[in-house]
This record gives C-alpha cells, sequence and structure tokens, in this order.
C-alpha cells in the first residue's frame, strides 16, 4: 500500500517572535519612520512557493503575497532567471530618454490583453501603482482640459498627495497632511453587502449612478470632470464585487458626458481574479487602467495603459528616472510567462490565471461552508483569489475587533494574512498556490473561528 505523503504545514520552532525577530524589530522601531505599520510579528529571511522562513527559522504559509504582489510566490525559479539574466546586462539606463527592447515588449504584450479591433493602446511605466495613479489623473486632466475628478468611499489609490486626495478608506491617511489635489469628490462604492444610498443588494449599483447623476445637477458641472476613478473590485474597501450593471452602467454615464473611465487594477488585476485584469468579468472598456503589484512578482513597476486617442500629452510633460526599469521589466515578462501558461508551475495547470479561478473556487465553497457554521462570518465575497471574509457583530455591522483577534490567531498558527475594510480578512496568496496548500490554510482558519464560538 502506498502512503501519500503528508501535506507540508506551517512549522513554528519558537514563540512569536522568536529572540531574533524580537531584535530586529526593536532595531526596526528605533531607526525607521515612525509611519510603518507592525501588525505582526514577523521578519522574513527567505522563501519559496507559498511559504515564508523567518529569521528565527518559523516557517509560515503566505496568504496575503505582500499586498497581492508576489504573483509568482517566492523566489519563483523562472523569475529569478530572469532577474539574474538581465542584471547582468545592465540595471538602469533611463527609459525617459533611452528606449530599451525588454520595455518595449514589455508594452506589446501588455496593451494585448486590453486592445480591441481597431482600438490601439499605449503604456507609460512607473516604479509604483500611487506614481501610475498619478499620471492617470495627469493625463485625464491634460486630455480632457478639464479638472475634477470623481473617486469612491472605500477606496486606495496610494499615498502620494494626488493619490492619498482619490484614496476614500481611512481618514489616517489624509489627517495632517492638507490641503490635498482640489477638485476631488467621492460617491459611494456599491457594495452588495452593505448597500449605500438606501439601496438593496440588487439595486446597490443603481443608486450609484443615479447620485453621481444629482451632483451633475445641482453641485457638480459634468463639463468640468476629467475622470471618474474606480476599482472594478475594491481592494482595501474590503474586497468587494461590484454589483454586474455597475460598470457598465459608469461606462456609459461617462461616454454621456465625455469623462474619461479609469480602472485601478493595481490590487485586483493580473491574473488574481481569474482574468487579467478584473473589469474583464464585466464586459465593460475603460480609457484608462493603471497596474502594479502583482505585475513583475514583488520588483517595484507600475505602468499605465491609455487608449491611444487617450494618450495625448506632449512630448516631455510626463516622466520618471527608474519606472520601468529593465530588471523589474524582465521579471514582469516571466509573471507574464507564467499568468499566459508560456512557462506552466508545477501542480498549476495550464495558466497562473486559471489557477487563481480554480482555487479560488474551491477557498470560496470552503469559506461558505464556514459562515453557515459561524454567524460571526457575516459575508464571504470575492473573484479568484481576490476573497474577503467579513466578521460581524450580533446586529450585523462590523465587527473590527473580533477579526484582528482573529487574524492574529490565524497568525499564530502559521498562517500570513491581512485585514482590509473595517472588519474583512482578505486572502490573496501567490497564484502558484495549489487546492492541497489551500486546504492546509482553510483548515487553519476553521481551527481558528472554532474558539471564537
Amino acid at each position: 500500500m502506498t502512503t501519500l505523503p503528508k501535506p507540508r504545514q506551517p512549522e513554528l520552532k519558537t514563540a512569536l517572535p522568536g529572540p531574533k525577530t524580537a531584535s530586529i524589530m526593536e532595531r526596526d522601531s528605533q531607526h525607521l519612520s515612525t509611519s510603518y505599520m507592525r501588525p505582526y510579528p514577523f521578519v522574513p529571511d527567505h522563501g519559496e512557493g507559498v511559504w515564508l522562513t523567518d529569521v528565527d527559522g518559523n516557517t509560515m504559509l503566505d496568504f496575503f503575497a505582500g499586498i497581492a504582489v508576489s504573483t509568482t510566490g517566492h523566489a519563483h525559479p523562472h523569475v529569478v532567471q530572469a532577474v539574474q539574466e538581465q542584471i547582468t546586462k545592465f540595471t538602469h539606463v533611463c527609459l525617459t530618454d533611452y528606449p530599451q527592447e525588454i520595455t518595449t515588449s514589455l508594452a506589446e504584450r501588455l496593451v494585448k490583453h486590453v486592445e480591441r479591433p481597431g482600438e490601439k493602446w499605449r503604456v507609460f511605466f512607473s516604479n509604483s501603482g500611487a506614481e501610475a495613479v498619478e499620471a492617470a489623473v495627469k493625463l485625464a486632466r491634460n486630455h480632457t482640459g478639464r479638472s475634477h475628478i470623481i473617486s469612491t468611499m472605500g477606496s486606495f489609490h496610494g499615498r502620494t498627495y494626488g493619490a492619498i486626495t482619490l484614496t476614500g478608506s481611512k481618514t489616517k491617511y489624509k489627517r495632517g497632511f492638507g490641503p490635498l489635489l482640489p477638485a476631488v469628490s467621492h460617491v459611494p462604492y456599491p457594495n452588495p453587502f452593505r448597500p449605500p444610498l438606501g439601496s438593496t443588494a440588487e439595486t446597490c449599483g443603481q443608486a450609484v449612478l443615479e447620485h453621481i447623476e444629482s451632483l451633475f445637477v445641482g453641485i457638480l458641472p459634468a463639463d468640468e470632470v476629467a475622470a471618474i476613478i474606480v476599482e472594478p473590485m475594491q481592494g482595501e474597501g474590503g474586497y468587494i464585487v461590484p454589483p454586474a450593471d455597475f460598470l457598465p452602467g459608469l461606462r456609459a454615464l461617462c461616454d454621456k458626458y465625455g469623462i474619461m473611465l479609469i480602472f485601478d487594477e493595481v490590487q485586483a488585476g493580473m491574473g488574481r481574479t481569474g482574468k487579467m485584469f478584473s473589469f474583464q468579468h464585466f464586459d465593460v472598456q475603460p480609457d484608462i487602467i493603471t497596474s502594479a503589484k502583482g505585475i513583475a512578482s514583488g520588483m517595484p513597476l507600475g505602468a499605465l495603459l491609455a487608449k491611444e486617442s487617450v494618450m495625448t500629452w506632449p512630448v516631455g510633460s510626463h516622466g520618471s528616472t527608474y519606472g520601468g526599469n529593465p530588471v523589474a521589466a524582465a521579471a514582469s515578462h516571466a509573471t507574464l510567462d507564467l499568468l499566459e501558461g508560456k512557462v506552466q508551475h508545477p501542480g498549476c495547470g495550464a495558466n497562473l490565471m486559471d489557477n487563481a479561478a480554480q482555487v479560488g473556487e474551491y477557498i470560496m465553497g470552503e469559506l461558505k461552508k464556514m459562515q453557515a457554521e459561524f454567524p460571526f462570518l457575516g459575508d464571504v465575497r470575492g473573484c479568484g483569489l481576490f476573497i474577503g471574509l467579513e466578521f460581524v457583530k450580533p446586529d450585523g455591522s462590523p465587527d473590527g475587533a473580533l477579526r484582528d483577534h482573529a487574524s492574529m490567531a490565524m497568525f499564530e498558527r502559521g498562517l500570513l494574512n491581512l485585514d482590509c475594510g473595517e472588519a474583512v480578512i482578505r486572502i490573496s496568496p501567490p497564484l502558484i498556490l495549489t487546492r492541497q496548500e489551500a486546504a492546509t490554510g482553510l483548515e487553519i482558519m476553521r481551527e481558528t473561528l472554532r474558539t471564537l464560538k
């Protein structure tokens, strides 16, 4: 009789934090910016796939991928090889001044995922998502000759000045930093679990669209609005999937008034939801897309994609010294190889997008079973490996304290995770997560939830 190998489990060799971790965290607290958050006592030393080992030898299962960044996991051999090969050639020239084949071909690959017949797109490369958002605002204002930008409540677009003005998730990002970017308004995001504006789960999308139309009647002239920026699936606000009619309705509204539609795909994009970009679940096309995080498996890279008819800003009007760094571009090429299936990861099927869809469906099904067992799980939602688990009080209101307790208890059992929204644990692991590894993480979550009854 053949005995199957036991699935790999987290291995905790010390109490958390271990002595080396505690020492480094103490040094960290003395020398690094006071703005850094340190929610978990963990100092990584090395990683392999979906596993991270700290400086004390404690190995954890990674269910958050550095906030949806480590698309191909940790130290993926194909990504490592691509980075090593490029770094022996050259590490920097400055894309703003000199074209480079590696970024030209990367742009060609990216636009193939969004272009439709008769519609050409272009790419501007940045270092981060926030920079891509800043560029999107500049481009929309320059192209339209208008100034106003509409964003949504609960959104996260970054923490540079323009991006932080657009962000609507937490006041702590803005407190003490004003005045911020002028001519920015926020409208509700259509959350089916907590419908805004007195709507229902079924009508919340239309309610938000009607609210925007009402602003154009008495508050904000539509012909002064350059763009509406929205996360097709909202990230930090709670991993929220909007109703199916919202994004197409928003596209129609923008077309009606000549407004640019910007989709911020920084967190939900690059295969995480089972498609290259999350908006592609809704059969709708934006004018501008911002991307980063998972685009290069942890190397710093952002991208602004825009229709050629929109990317009309003059030569020299925008640039970046490091944006489109060739080493980061090499990592992005390798990431796309795995997402597109040109290179296959063992145990993950034809490509990582399909794997994200299939493993995500399995995780969602198991979490729905937990939801039926544990009444404090108010909602399980998501798409692919972009999943949110919302904790609630008996009256249905968000229970942030219980969420925090559960999150730390999961960490103490060897599961790396991260919160979002008022009371949500996000599940955003590397896209190489197998069903077996997912089952290991789910069992840790189940064991933790049983202690909360």
